[in-house]
Parts: structure tokens; C-alpha cells; sequence
């Protein structure tokens, strides 16, 4: 508003052309301030980039294996600068995926649980449970070592089977499942066959009934049969042990580890028998293999 010399001089003018005249000195001042922080220095905040450029950017150093920490870095940017976003959405699963390939395996699994608790309604969510499920079954450690890491991908597999049955993942947690489960026998193997070395019989047949009742559809199997008709023999349970060879030999014939156990009754002068009413016995009948 400009005050021109045949307008007349109202007070009340002039107070809105002062106050007018002070806004837009205000307005030129922040806008000069906006490249400048309170100590007058520049700003380098970068500006907001668009969100599906950072995430094809991701989306490439991630396919052309170019640098994966810089694809998480991409990825985790989408999410931080446009946060409500359906790219955000998408950069989040991507980043945990991009994760599991760089081996950062416990990232992996922050970022594939905070999907699941943002969008577990999301196709993706299975995929999700997947990774996290992976992640722990890469870092299985072998049967010398604690077995919580085999624990807890047992646990994060079933989850998968149970949460999403059709899904293309629970066919691959299948078959991962078993395996966990052959590591966690094997474990038990290994205490077991520790306890026989000591004599400690009674030690050593807990072990081995850990493995004939929980993990009878694993490989350990057989032998955990054997090392029962063995430590049976030892404390004078001839009934037992002819029973465990018994069943040994029914549910797997042709095992070498039935040969072990057939010559050990044999070499006391007695046959493979079975007891019906044996734990042996009820165990496997449980899950139809006697």
C-alpha cells in the first residue's frame, strides 16, 4: 500500500501501510534465513528427494549388487523422509531384505519385525516372517555350541507354516524345519553320547528318549535307538533294550545302527523282542511308525 500525496493523512492508514511495510520485511528476512541457521551459517539440510527415485536408487544398487549398505541407506531414506508413504511401505520390506543379503542378519530381523507390527496386513507380511526365520536359520551354529539361535528359527519357521500355509514361503519353511529339528537332535546325540562315555547311564538315556519322542522323524533317530539298547544292556534292563532293538529293526532294517543293536542283545544271548507296553514302543505308535 503506497501513500500518495493527494491522499489524506488518516492515522488509521497509516498504521496498516507501517504494519503492511513490516510483514513484508519479515517475509524477505525469513526467506533469508531459511539458508542460514541462527548463528548465520548455511543450512546443508538437503531437500526432500521424490520417493520412488530414492527407491529405484535402492532398487538398483540392491539388484546390481553394487553396494548394499548404500541400498539400505536408500531405502531407510524413503522411509524417513516420506514416512506415510506407499514407498515407505515398500522400502521398509526392501530394506530388510537388502539386509539379509549384506549378512546383517540381526537388522534384518529389527526391520522385518517392525514390518510385520506396521503392515500385518500387508501380502508382504509373510515374506516378512520368512526373512525373519531365515536370518536365525543362517546363523545356526553347529551342534558344539548353544542351540538358541536353531531354537528360536524353529520357532519363527512354524510361524510361517502357521500363519500363512499357502503361502510360497511355508513350502521353503518346511523343509527348513527339518533340518532345525535334526540340529536340535543332534545336539541332544552329542550330551547323550557324552553321559555314555562317563557311565552315566541314566543321563545318557534322557538324552536319547529326548530324541526318540520329539525328533523320531529325524536321522538321529537310529542311533538314539542303538545308544538305548546300549545303555539298557549296561544297567541290566534287558527288556528295554531288547525293545529299542526291536523297534529299531521293524522301523528301519536296513540301518547299520540296527546291526549295532542286534549284535549287542545277541552278544548277552538274547533276541530283539518288543515290550507293547514300553515308552519305546508307545512313542512310536504315536506317530505311526511302529
Amino acid at each position: 500500500m503506497t501513500l500518495r500525496a493527494t491522499d489524506t493523512f488518516r492515522p488509521g492508514l497509516a498504521r496498516r501501510a507501517a504494519r503492511v511495510a513490516a510483514l513484508v520485511l519479515l517475509a524477505a528476512s525469513l526467506g533469508a534465513c531459511s539458508s542460514l541457521n541462527i548463528f548465520g551459517s548455511k543450512d546443508d539440510t538437503p531437500p526432500d528427494e521424490p520417493a520412488d527415485r530414492l527407491y529405484n536408487e535402492g532398487l538398483f544398487l540392491l539388484n546390481n549388487k553394487k553396494d548394499l549398505k548404500k541400498a539400505v541407506t536408500k531405502f531407510e531414506e524413503v522411509d524417513r523422509q516420506h514416512p506415510y508413504s506407499e514407498w515407505a511401505r515398500k522400502s521398509l520390506i526392501m530394506t530388510a531384505y537388502a539386509q539379509y543379503q549384506a549378512g546383517n542378519y540381526d537388522e534384518c530381523v529389527t526391520s522385518a519385525k517392525r514390518y510385520i507390527s506396521l503392515h500385518p496386513g500387508s501380502p508382504d507380511a509373510a515374506y516378512a516372517q520368512y526373512l525373519i526365520a531365515a536370518s536365525y536359520f543362517d546363523e545356526i551354529p553347529d551342534i558344539t555350541r548353544d542351540q538358541d539361535r536353531t531354537e528360536k528359527a524353529l520357532a519363527a519357521l512354524d510361524e510361517v507354516i502357521r500363519k500363512y500355509p499357502t503361502s510360497e514361503y511355508a513350502v521353503s519353511a518346511k523343509q527348513k524345519v527339518e533340518v532345525a529339528r535334526d540340529q536340535l537332535a543332534g545336539k541332544e546325540m552329542q550330551i547323550g553320547r557324552y553321559y555314555l562315555e562317563k557311565k552315566d547311564f541314566t543321563g545318557a538315556i534322557n538324552r536319547f528318549k529326548v530324541v526318540v519322542t520329539q525328533y523320531q522323524t529325524t536321522r538321529q533317530v537310529e542311533e538314539a535307538l542303538m545308544r538305548l539298547t546300549e545303555a539298557y544292556m549296561a544297567l541290566g534292563i534287558s527288556g528295554e533294550a531288547q525293545t529299542a532293538a526291536a523297534v529299531l529293526g521293524h522301523n528301519f532294517p536296513d540301518s547299520p545302527w540296527y546291526k549295532h543293536a542286534y549284535e549287542r542283545v545277541k552278544g548277552a544271548g538274547l533276541e530283539p523282542s518288543e515290550n507293547k507296553g514300553s515308552w519305546i514302543s508307545r512313542a512310536f505308535k504315536k506317530v505311526g511308525l511302529g
